[in-house]
């Protein structure tokens, strides 16, 4: 038996059996369409997604020899914020889902700002008033697609994030719900009640019966369809938002524990136990799971570029051919030769939140090579990690232990190395690297008792590479740190200075 893994993610989807030993023993991924309609705005097409998705668990079932007999759950993990729209009735989409990159509700955030409603939606949701997530997208359709507003109010349309898209299909129409996790990314949840809040619906012009079941995120949410999905009739009892998936698959079950994912952008995660804690430092509060009648909460510092920058340094200055070539040519150089790297090419994220930032490169003499720059760029992804864990550590008042690390980029093992010096922490990479996936899988079979309990899952955990703080670093550490902030500072200074210029 195994159980099968849905993880939906915004350029493609990955299929992953998983084992009773936690193992994944097969996959298969699918890729789908990005949409640019117009500058700034982002959309998918539901039913390729659908698509993508039935084709991707059909492809790896075949490869691994699983029956559909042999599915004993599915969990589901997904691109959280992306906001789909469909039809109660046929099922089908009404108009391209709104992706979570999506500018298009910048204006509606500005206005709602200036109506003063931007400290309510940051004590109910523990989020910041932002066009990344759903609620703002759902406003603009609103506001913009009059006969979809109509038909909303008449409750014949559903509003779902991807999950809630997947669950509707799977079941063959007869699941509308979500999980906690998700609807907490929506900025129309109330994080203290767990429910949907009828100030902020009426804030954003969303009326009531658009809107999904909130379940917890390991339950049985229904019954596959065996007639529009592989022959399998199996429960779907797992459902998260991918970063809370990938804190789980990490178990990181208790208060202080984190966990870092480096992919295009880097997102930490820090477990704060079963009460939300309202950051006023820059950090987002959001619900991390909920399961067995107790919900726990978790920080998140949502980083924009990491893994992004490598990918500049292949396409933008050309100076790597492949991704994988960075750890080979920043070895070649001992330091950066006192370069920094600050990649705020859409901005910077947590713990600054200045939209207005651009990327700075300093400190370059006519000495410096391009693997002087290929070293700054792998120190700016444990430079801009300290930030975010540094601010959740006070906030907390909690002590960093170790960090748990994920994503494409957690296989360079000089990133490690780094990330363990400026944290004064062991950073320790799974055996399984799959772990968004994972906690689906984890979070669908507990449900279904498919495991035992999180005792279970954590003795399970295993470590496949650790990094350890070296004795010698702290100075080291400290000129890094000290520097690494000017640099920052130079960043939001000059967009201050653009700001004031009107530019």
């Amino acid at each position: 038996m195994i159980i099968l893994a849905i993880d939906e993610g915004t350029t493609g989807t990955r299929c992953i059996c998983y084992d009773r030993d936690q193992r994944p023993v097969c996959s298969a991924s699918r890729e789908f369409t990005q949409h640019y309609p117009h500058p700034g705005w982002v959309e998918h097409d539901a039913e390729e997604i659908w698509e993508a998705t039935h084709e991707a668990a059909s492809t790896a079932m075949h490869e691994g020899g699983i029956s559909a007999r042999d599915v004993a759950a599915v969990g589901i993990t997904n691109q959280r914020e992306t906001t789909v729209i469909w039809d109660r009735h046929t099922g089908k989409p009404v108009r391209k889902a709104i992706v979570w990159q999506c500018r298009r509700s910048a204006d509606i955030c500005a206005r709602l700002r200036s109506q003063g409603y931007e400290e309510a939606v940051h004590e109910k949701t523990g989020l910041v008033l932002d066009p990344y997530f759903s609620g703002t997208k759902l406003a603009w359709v609103m506001e913009n697609e009059p006969q979809l507003a109509r038909r909303a109010e008449a409750g014949e349309l559903c509003f779902g994030t991807i999950d809630s898209w997947l669950l509707w299909r799977l079941t063959g129409g007869r699941v509308h719900a979500t999980d906690v996790s998700n609807a907490s990314r929506t900025l129309l949840f109330d994080i203290h009640r767990l429910d949907w809040d009828p100030e902020l619906m009426a804030m954003c012009g969303v009326p009531a019966p658009i809107f999904p079941q909130v379940r917890e995120s390991s339950c049985v949410f229904g019954e596959t369809d065996p007639s529009s999905f592989l022959g399998i009739a199996a429960p779907i009892a797992g459902v998260a938002g991918d970063q809370q998936a990938a804190l789980f698959g990490q178990a990181c079950f208790h208060p202080g524990m984190t966990k870092n994912t480096y992919g295009t952008g880097s997102f930490v995660l820090m477990n704060i136990g079963g009460e939300p804690r309202i950051s006023r430092r820059g950090m987002l509060t959001t619900v991390a799971w909920s399961l067995g009648g107790r919900t726990t909460y978790a920080l998140e510092g949502a980083i924009f570029i990491t893994g992004a920058a490598v990918n500049w340094l292949r396409d933008g200055l050309g100076i790597i051919s492949e991704v994988s070539e960075i750890d080979e040519l920043a070895a070649q150089v001992e330091d950066t030769g006192g370069v920094y790297f600050v990649p705020a090419f859409v901005g910077l994220g947590a713990p600054y939140w200045d939209p207005r930032a651009r990327a700075l490169l300093i400190g370059m003499t006519r000495g410096t090579g391009k693997a002087h720059l290929a070293r700054a760029v792998i120190e700016s992804m444990a430079l801009q990690t300290a930030d975010v864990v540094e601010v959740m550590q006070e906030e907390t008042g909690v002590p960093l232990r170790e960090l748990r690390v994920d994503g494409g980029a957690s296989v360079m093992d000089m990133l490690l190395r780094y990330q363990a010096d400026l944290l004064g922490v062991p950073v320790r990479r799974p055996v399984v690297s799959e772990t968004t996936s994972l906690g689906a899988a984890l979070l669908a079979g507990l449900a279904v008792g498919f495991w035992k309990d999180l005792e279970e899952i954590e003795e399970r955990w295993a470590v496949e590479r650790e990094a350890l703080p070296h004795p010698g670093a702290a100075e080291r550490v400290r000129v890094m740190r000290r520097d690494w902030k000017r640099a920052v500072e130079r960043c939001l200074e000059w967009a201050g200075e653009d700001a004031e210029a009107g530019v």
